[in-house]
């Protein structure tokens, strides 16, 4: 740009001359912004800069023209722009102004108008209006309005909701009463009445405890071999029955050893662990289980010591509830059984030793301090058998055997006392009471 020179003659230099060079581009482009400097000029009187008339002698100074009136006024844009000290763009050399906005003829686009920001303001925003989206899958005379809930009303799932059918151990107690009784009915029934269907009872439930407790090894990638071992635990129960407590062991050797063969034929993965399984499990269920034929197979009192035992064992698991329930406070293993206490297991042995006496003393006329041992040992031995059993499901990461019995779990659930407490009870009643005969 040429300003006009104060100093010396007002004639137009540079491109004002009428024979002047031409602009590279048209001024008719230059729109006057919102922000010019002077008054806007009509973009007719641009349209050739020969016709444009001279400047203002009495409004000029350095550095300034009527050119300069089209040009936008730009506000400092913050702290990047070189306004407030930031860095600046490159100088034009031909006018000094700091970066391509000058009038350097290599910058065509120093002279667009500057963008505004035209966003609307929010409330021209419908959206920002809307109600909140409610929980369409509930009817809506069961949505609480917004804000605080309604009194009286509690939390689905909450603490306080109503557990009609629970029990304070986690289950069903009309089915695990009704379940019980059931149970119970079959094992006396046909010990009394044909003694001979109650080895058939015996060798069903040995039999599903195994394949209960095998599926549940499962869990710890064992794999024992199913067939083997129902088999020999319904030939182990069979010969402890009719030959008598050798016959039991050799039963149980045969169950190992038929184990291990079977196995042979999977290969060599895992061999190890699935033979230690099937052991385990051969010992657990139908070697211990198999004491029950042999109190059941005991001449003329056979039925009578069985009785002992099962009114031992549930007198036991009766008292230990109870008390545990109601005056349970210290823990005696927690890291097994939680819901365990000291409190329980008095109860327990408690329950187990007075019925026992009496019971023993009724059935055998055994003294009656006799008869609390007897049911003192048996309750020890039913403890031990379900915190056993507890330790096994808690390695394994399992809460029942199986879901088998509404209420009780799995049958191992409620074979767990009875298979620690037969040994101890055939042992003591041989004993106590001698055999007939």
């Amino acid at each position: 740009m040429s300003p006009v020179d104060p100093y010396g003659s007002a004639d137009p230099r540079g491109w004002d001359r009428p024979d002047g060079p031409a602009l590279p581009w048209p001024d008719h482009d230059i729109e006057p912004g919102p922000w010019t400097r002077g008054p806007a000029v009509a973009p007719d009187l641009h349209a050739d800069p020969r016709t444009r008339p001279p400047a203002d002698p009495g409004r000029a100074y350095p550095g300034y023209d009527d050119r300069d009136r089209a040009r936008p006024f730009r506000e400092p844009a913050g702290p990047g722009d070189p306004a407030y000290g930031g860095r600046p763009a490159a100088v034009n050399g031909r006018n000094g102004r700091h970066g391509p906005a000058g009038d350097d003829p290599e910058y065509p686009t120093a002279q667009l108008e500057p963008v505004r920001d035209d966003a609307p303001p929010m409330s021209e925003y419908p959206t920002t209006q809307l109600e909140p989206i409610r929980d369409e899958s509930a009817p809506a005379a069961s949505q609480p309005p917004s804000g605080r809930r309604q009194p009286g009303r509690r939390r689905a799932g909450g603490p306080s909701a109503p557990q009609a059918s629970s029990s304070r151990a986690g289950r069903n107690l009309p089915a695990a009463i009704a379940v019980g009784v059931a149970l119970g009915a079959l094992i006396l029934v046909p010990l009394f009445l044909y003694p001979p269907a109650f080895l058939l009872v015996v060798a069903g439930a040995v039999a599903i405890g195994s394949w209960e407790t095998a599926r549940a090894a499962r869990r710890a990638d064992a794999h024992p071999p199913l067939v083997p071992l129902i088999a020999g635990a319904v030939l182990t129960v069979g010969l402890a029955w009719f030959a008598g407590p050798d016959a039991l062991t050799l039963g149980l050797a045969v169950t190992v050893l038929g184990s291990v063969v079977w196995r042979l034929g999977d290969g060599p993965a895992g061999f190890r662990r699935d033979v230690t399984a099937a052991t385990l499990i051969a010992v657990y269920v139908p070697f211990l289980g198999g004491f029950a034929a042999l109190l059941a197979a005991v001449p003329d009192d056979g039925p009578l010591r069985v009785l002992a035992t099962l009114v031992a064992v549930v007198l036991s698991d009766t008292g230990g509830y109870a008390a545990g329930a109601n005056f349970g406070k210290h823990p005696m293993a927690p890291t097994i059984s939680p819901k365990k206490s000291w409190e329980g297991l008095a109860g327990s042995v408690g329950a187990a030793a007075f019925g026992s006496a009496v019971l023993l003393w009724l059935l055998f006329d055994v003294p009656l301090w006799w008869g609390a041992l007897f049911g003192v040992a048996v309750s020890a031995a039913a403890v031990l058998g379900d915190l056993a059993e507890s330790m096994v499901k808690r390695d394994l990461g399992v809460k029942d055997m199986s879901n088998l019995l509404p209420g009780h779990g799995g049958l191992m659930d409620r074979l767990d006392s009875i298979l620690f407490a037969a040994p101890t009870a055939y042992l003591l009643l041989a004993v106590l009471v001698p055999v007939a005969g």
